[in-house]
């Protein structure tokens, strides 16, 4: 999709990323004590029966996390249709492993990016939606 201008959008950056929790006290311990992000506020809308959370990660402000009664599935696979996975920049790619292994979250192996010989790797948050590691 073009226009005749060819002048995109003018984003700064990504302000948020939105993420429905079947279990929203299971996930908000996940995203903080896991993954550590911080809790900048929470509100209950009891219009919508629904929490939610915004959650900033290193004080930068990164996800809203909800919850919904009954919220539908999603095929949450990595190579399912639509988002694929949202990824995290760290320095050592196996002490996250060996972290996430220790405290009892999903992991697969550890590989390499073909594209850039960068070490990474897929976890799961308690909703099996894919995350991952990759090296800085």
């Amino acid at each position: 999709m073009s226009d005749e201008t060819g002048a995109a959008l003018p984003l700064k950056r990504v302000h948020h990323i939105a993420i429905i929790a079947s279990d929203y006290e299971a996930s908000k311990r996940f995203y903080t004590s896991v993954l550590g992000c911080e809790l900048l506020t929470e509100v209950y809308r009891a219009e919508r029966d629904s929490w939610m959370g915004d959650l900033a990660l290193n004080g930068e402000y990164l996800i809203e996390l909800f919850s919904f009664p009954d919220p539908p599935a999603r095929a949450s696979g990595p190579e399912a249709l639509g988002l694929r996975h949202l990824a995290f920049a760290v320095d050592d790619v196996d002490a996250g492993h060996a972290r996430l292994v220790e405290l009892g979250v999903r992991v697969e192996d550890v590989r390499i990016d073909p594209h850039t010989s960068r070490k990474m790797l897929f976890f799961f948050d308690p909703d099996g939606l894919p995350l991952e590691l990759y090296e800085a």
